[in-house]
C-alpha cells in the first residue's frame, strides 16, 4: 500500500492520524488521565537526558539486533498492546501483526484487541507474539484468554497490574466515546460467552481489582508461559515481582492513562534495572518517538523498550505499511544515534553515555 505523503519522523505521523481520525477514536488513543500531565511529561522525559558520545570508536559495522526473553529481534523495539486497532484502520491488528513481522518485531495482543487471536497468529505466523492479559474477577475468564493465547502461537504472557480500575479519561468523557458499532473485542466476548461486544466501561468492571503478589504469584505458578508484568513504577515492586517468580518487568505508566501526576517512566527506569539487578529483563513504554529515546532507555538498563501510540498512528495513516514504516523509522534512528555515541550494539550502551545531570 502506498503512503498518502512521506512522513520522515513520528511526529509527522502523528499529526497526520490527528487529520484522519473522528474525534472519539482519536481521543481514545491520545489521550490521558485528569490533566494529562503524566501523558506529556512521558515524552519530555526522555529529552532531559543528555547523550554523552564516545568517539574514534570503529563505527563502521553496527547492529541493532538483541534477544527479548530468547527471541532474535531485529531491533531492541517492540509493539505495545494497544486496544481496539480497527478504530484505526481496518487493517487492524492483522497490519499490525504484518508490520511487525516484517520490522522483525514482536507484536504485544492486547487482551482488547478487535480481532480474534488466531486471526493474527494466522496473519503473521513465523513472528513471535506475546499476550497481554487484565486478570479477571472470574478466573475462568482469564484461563479462557490464556487458551486463546496459548493457540495463537504466543510465548509469554504480560500481565497488565496497573489498572485494577480504569483511569479517568476526560477526553473521552468530553467525546461521548463509545467504541464503534460493528467493533467487538471477540476474545473477551468469546471468554464471556456473549454474543454481542461490550463497552470499555463494562470490561473494567470485570478486572479483579483485589489481585495481590501472592494471587499473581499463585497465577504465574499455574501459567503455561512465562509471564512479565507490566506497570511497575518503583523499585520496590520490582524487588517484590522478582521474588514471586516474574519473567521479566516493564516499566510502565500505562502511557499517562491511569494515575495522573505519576513520574515519567524515563525517571524510575534506572531506580527499577538497579532494585531488580540483572535477574529478569526489564523493559520500559511511554514517551518513546525517537531512536535517541531508545538510546538512552538502553543506556539507563532496559533491555527493549515498546511502542504504542507511534505504531498506531502509522496504522491509522498508511495500514500494515505506515506501522511498518514508523518500526522502521525508529529502527533506523536507532542505529544512527547509536553509531554517533560510538556504541556498535545494544549491549555496549551504559550509563556512561548519559551525562551525570541527566
Amino acid at each position: 500500500m502506498s503512503l498518502p505523503t512521506t512522513p520522515i519522523n513520528v511526529a509527522d505521523y502523528q499529526r497526520l492520524a490527528g487529520e484522519i481520525l473522528a474525534d472519539g477514536p482519536l481521543g481514545y488513543f491520545n489521550g490521558g488521565a485528569a490533566d494529562e500531565n503524566t501523558l506529556e511529561a512521558n515524552e519530555l522525559a526522555w529529552a532531559k537526558f543528555k547523550l554523552r558520545p564516545r568517539v574514534c570508536v570503529d563505527v563502521s559495522s553496527i547492529s541493532t539486533t538483541t534477544s527479548v526473553l530468547g527471541h532474535e529481534l531485529s531491533a531492541p523495539l517492540l509493539v505495545a498492546p494497544t486496544a481496539l486497532q480497527r478504530m484505526a484502520h481496518d487493517d487492524g491488528e492483522i497490519g499490525m501483526a504484518q508490520a511487525a513481522a516484517s520490522a522483525g518485531s514482536l507484536m504485544v495482543c492486547s487482551t482488547l484487541a478487535s480481532t480474534p487471536l488466531a486471526q493474527i497468529a494466522a496473519a503473521a505466523p513465523s513472528a513471535p507474539r506475546w499476550l497481554q492479559l487484565y486478570l479477571s474477577r472470574d478466573r475462568a475468564v482469564s484461563e479462557s484468554l490464556v487458551e486463546q493465547g496459548v493457540n495463537a502461537g504466543a510465548s509469554a504472557i504480560v500481565v497488565t497490574v496497573d489498572a485494577p480500575y480504569a483511569g479517568r479519561r476526560e477526553r473521552d468523557l468530553r467525546n461521548g466515546f463509545v467504541v464503534p458499532p460493528g467493533i467487538d473485542m471477540p476474545g473477551v466476548t468469546a471468554a464471556l460467552g456473549r454474543s454481542e461486544g461490550l463497552s470499555v466501561e463494562e470490561f473494567f468492571s470485570i478486572v479483579d481489582p483485589s489481585l495481590d503478589w501472592l494471587a499473581l504469584e499463585e497465577f504465574i505458578s499455574g501459567a503455561p508461559l512465562p509471564v512479565l508484568i507490566k506497570g511497575v513504577q518503583c523499585g520496590e515492586d520490582a524487588r517484590l515481582a522478582c521474588e514471586h517468580g516474574v519473567a521479566g518487568i516493564i516499566v510502565s505508566n500505562h502511557g499517562g492513562r491511569q494515575l495522573d501526576n505519576v513520574a515519567a517512566t524515563a525517571d524510575v527506569l534506572g531506580e527499577v534495572v538497579d532494585a531488580v539487578g540483572g535477574q529478569v529483563e526489564v523493559l520500559v513504554d511511554g514517551g518513546i518517538r525517537r531512536g535517541s529515546d531508545i538510546c538512552t532507555a538502553l543506556a539507563l538498563g532496559a533491555k527493549a523498550v515498546l511502542v504504542g501510540r507511534p505504531a498506531l498512528w502509522g496504522l491509522t495513516v498508511g495500514g500494515s505499511a505506515g506501522a511498518a514504516d514508523v518500526l522502521r523509522l525508529l529502527a533506523d534512528e536507532l542505529s544512527l544515534a547509536m553509531a554517533l555515541l560510538g556504541a556498535r550494539s545494544p549491549a555496549e550502551l551504559n550509563r556512561g553515555h548519559l551525562a551525570k545531570n541527566g
